[in-house]
């Protein structure tokens, strides 16, 4: 593991009175889970299930 840094800043939060963390990737996508290894999978998994919300209009 290097010590430099990436620049990708990775955000969990638990959302009180709930099991529910809501997490948000560098890339700016979001993600709620209940299990936090499946949130830390998804975002490792960048950017695999990262793809940006289209407009539709």
């Amino acid at each position: 593991m290097s010590n430099t840094p990436t620049g990708e800043i990775y955000r969990i939060d638990w959302l009180p009175g709930t099991d529910v963390l809501h997490g948000t990737c560098h890339c700016g996508r979001e993600h709620t889970a209940q299990d936090p290894i499946e949130m830390w999978e998804w975002m490792l998994a960048h950017p695999q299930g990262h793809e940006p919300r289209g407009n539709s209009s």
